[in-house]
Formats: C-alpha cells, structure tokens, sequence
C-alpha cells in the first residue's frame, strides 16, 4: 500500500530549459540552457489548488491535466507515495512553445519535487537514471529530458525494454569552456506535434549519412574542436523541412551561419540557437534579431535539476 505524506510538507525543485536536436543529433543530443521554472508543492489533507506565475499564467489548465500535477503524480505511484491533497505553485520561466524544453521542465521538475517530499518521510529519492526515464516516458524522447534532469550538454538513446516500455538512457558530456551560447526566441510560438508531422517517414541514406557524420562530428566540436562547429552543425534531415513553417526563425538561422554563427532550431523550434567561440554576436545580428521581433540573449549552460525540502528561495 502507498505510504500517505502528511499534511503540511513542502518542497522545491528548480529545473532548467532546454534545446533539443542541436542540429543534426535529431531527437538524441540536448542542452540545459539557464532560463529555470521553479516548482514549491505542499501536501493538504484534500484537493488540489495550482498556481501559475509568468509564462504561462492564464493559459495553462490548473486541473489535474496540468503537466506539473501529473508528473507529481507519476513521482508519487514511483517511490510508494501518496497525498490526500497538494498545493502546487509554479513560477516559469521557460518560454512556452518556442523549443525551448517547456515540458520537459515540466515534467522533470515534478517528478524532482517528490524527491524533495521522499526525502522527510525516509523515503529513497528517484536517481538521475530513473528520473530520465520517467521523464522520457512522457516525452516520448529523451533528449530535453536528459539534459534537464542531468544538466550541460547530453547524448541519449533508446533501448528496447521490458513490457513494450522503451529504456531510455543518456550520457553527459563536458562543453568546451571556448564555446559561448546565445538563445533568440521570437514572439510567435509552434507546436511541436504540428511541426514534427511535416517530417517525411523515410530519409535517403544520403541524407542519413550527412546527418551521421555531423552528429558525431558535433560531440567533437562540443567537447574538443569548437572550430569545427559550423559544418558539425548542419542538417538536412528536420531543419530545412519545417522552414516552411517558420520563415523567420529560418532566414535568422541563415543570417546568423552566414556571419559565420554556427545556429541551429532549438528542438522544433521556432526559437534559434547560437554556438559561437566569440563573447559577443556581432552587430548585425542583433540589429536583424531585433527589427523581426527575436529576444536575443547571452546564456549560461543549464545545471542540472535540483530540489530541496521546505521552500527555496526564488530563481
């Protein structure tokens, strides 16, 4: 039988946002990047109250459908738990819908907070590797997920598993400390499921062979040969399909490689990431960003996600 938490628990988790894809690692390389949603959830003896503040406020279903609510829910079943009643306050960050790792932080951060309730009754939080997996369960990927839970730059995969349930798995790698990163999220949001059902079914092993050896040739650039991160971050596979669908962020990612900017979609985007090996994007740049409605912004590599018992302070 679950173990009932007692009323009055509170905890905390903070969870960074995330891009996906990063070019040509489709669905299998991701990146925390340091926008971060915090989460403070605290057990009552019934029902359920959300609040949202920031990104999503007044959009979102404060229900238990909420993305939030029901990885909490997840977390519990998981470590043997359960609450009569939860209090649940979100205060995002993240940009909704732009492919920058919403729900994965969403999810992570759920499932992060439950440890933070575990954690009074005597209870073992869930480890990196089985919060990846839950994570990706709901993903249906684990690139955003890995990289929000174990935080910098990630590899992952997908191996068959038991019960038709796919084993989701993923690898940290170190990020050249050269390496500078820059995040352009315009106004306009997309969806993913809209924007993945314009990908075809098959690729020419052309184009899989293109892709291949950028992606491995991105873990290079990544880690070792920053120079090398133009032609390790080209792709033929989802970027040029979905430009149709997003005309501005695709002549931005074309303006930022032709200044020599080594720019991918974040996921599905239509936010566009930069990789450079200079401090500062050069004039241009951030002229054109701004004059068609991008926010462009220096980041930090995300942490990994964290969570505490009690109430944190504020990100």
């Amino acid at each position: 039988m679950p173990h009932t938490l007692p009323s009055g628990l509170t905890a905390t988790a903070v969870v960074a946002a995330s891009s996906a894809n990063l070019g040509p690692g489709f669905d299998s390389l991701g990146l925390a990047v340091g926008l971060y949603d915090e989460i403070v959830v605290e057990t009552t003896d019934s029902g359920l109250i959300i609040e949202v503040e920031g990104e999503g406020s007044g959009q979102v279903p404060l229900s238990p459908e909420h993305l939030v609510v029901r990885a909490i829910e997840r977390g519990l079943a998981a470590t043997g738990l359960r609450a009569e009643g939860l209090i649940v306050r979100c205060r995002n960050v993240i940009p909704h819908s732009r492919g920058l790792g919403s729900s994965a932080a969403a999810v992570v951060g759920g499932l992060a907070v439950v440890n933070g309730l575990a954690a009074q009754v005597n209870t073992p939080a869930m480890d990196a590797r089985r919060l990846v997996q839950l994570s990706s369960e709901f993903e249906g990927h684990p690139d955003n997920a890995a990289a929000a839970v174990l935080g910098g730059a990630v590899v992952s995969w997908t191996e068959p598993g038991p019960d038709g349930v796919p084993s989701y798995q993923a690898a940290s790698i170190r990020v050249h400390p050269d390496i500078h990163l820059f995040a352009a999220v315009p106004q306009v949001r997309s969806s993913t499921a809209e924007t993945r059902a314009v990908l075809p079914e098959q690729v020419s092993h052309t184009a899989a062979r293109f892709n291949l050896s950028r992606a491995a040739l991105l873990v290079v650039a990544l880690t070792e040969r920053p120079e090398l991160l133009m032609p390790a971050t080209e792709d033929v596979l989802h970027q040029p399909q979905r430009a149709a669908a997003m005309p501005a962020s695709a002549e931005y990612l074309a303006m930022l490689r032709r200044c020599g900017c080594a720019a991918v979609l974040s996921g599905a985007g239509p936010a566009v990431m930069a990789f450079s090996t200079t401090p500062e994007l050069p004039p241009e740049v951030l002229d054109f960003g701004a004059a068609h409605g991008f926010t462009v912004e220096k980041m930090k590599i995300g942490d990994g996600v964290r969570w505490t018992s009690g109430v944190a302070a504020r990100v």
